[in-house]
This record gives C-alpha cells, sequence and structure tokens, in this order.
C-alpha cells in the first residue's frame, strides 16, 4: 500500500492547513490511520490517530487544536490544524495500519508511511 501525504505548506501563527492522506493500493482493508511528525534534531511523534470505526486519539499537545477524520470509501485520512503554533512546525507523516488479502483469501499485515509533508508555522 502507498500513502501519499499533501497539504503541507507556510502559514502564520494562528492560522490553518488541512492536510490530506489517500491510500493506493490492491486488496486491502485499513485499520488505523494517523498522523506523526518529525521537528529537526528531534524523535518522531504521533500527533493523531483515528481506528477504522472513527475512534480517535491525540497527542497532548494538538489536543483542542487539531481534528482528524477519515473517509474509509476514499481510502484518506485527514488532518485539520487551527490555531497552529510555531512549534507545529515539523514534517508531518501519514501512516497507516492494515492487512493484505492474499489470493487464497489469507491475510498479511502491514504498516505504511507516507513520503511526509512540510508544514512551517511562522511567528
Amino acid at each position: 500500500v502507498q500513502l501519499q501525504a499533501s497539504g503541507g505548506g507556510l502559514v502564520q501563527a494562528g492560522g490553518s492547513l488541512k492536510l490530506s492522506c489517500v491510500a493506493s493500493g490492491t486488496r486491502f482493508r485499513l485499520n488505523e490511520m494517523g498522523w506523526y511528525r518529525q521537528a529537526p534534531g528531534k524523535q518522531r511523534d504521533l500527533v493523531a490517530g483515528i481506528s477504522s470505526d472513527g475512534v480517535t486519539n491525540y497527542g497532548d499537545s494538538v489536543k483542542g487544536r487539531f481534528t482528524i477524520s477519515r473517509d474509509n470509501a476514499k481510502n484518506t485520512v485527514y488532518l485539520q490544524m487551527n490555531s497552529l503554533k510555531p512549534e507545529d512546525t515539523a514534517v508531518y507523516y501519514c501512516n497507516a495500519d492494515g492487512y493484505y488479502i492474499n489470493p487464497d483469501d489469507t491475510w498479511t499485515v502491514f504498516r505504511s508511511w507516507g513520503q511526509g509533508t512540510q508544514v512551517t508555522v511562522s511567528s
């Protein structure tokens, strides 16, 4: 499964951006999807996650400002980011856990990552 992220860019503090990530491939199903971010010199941290039935979880630093959602019919996950702060500046990566359906109807689990999209918030 390939993940293609888009929507990053440069925005002023207090502004908003919406990230999108589309999963493509054949004979697969998606479970948990999410967004992570990595700032220079720092580890990659969870921003938000969403299960296949819509249960969400957020990192403490983005609660109340970011909203994750998904469209299962389109294999797409979104991240609406409001009230952006300079400390939100990072490369944002989408992530998906799921499974392939093999020709013999057995399953093979996978975890895929998108290519990353830069979000820069100026003060």
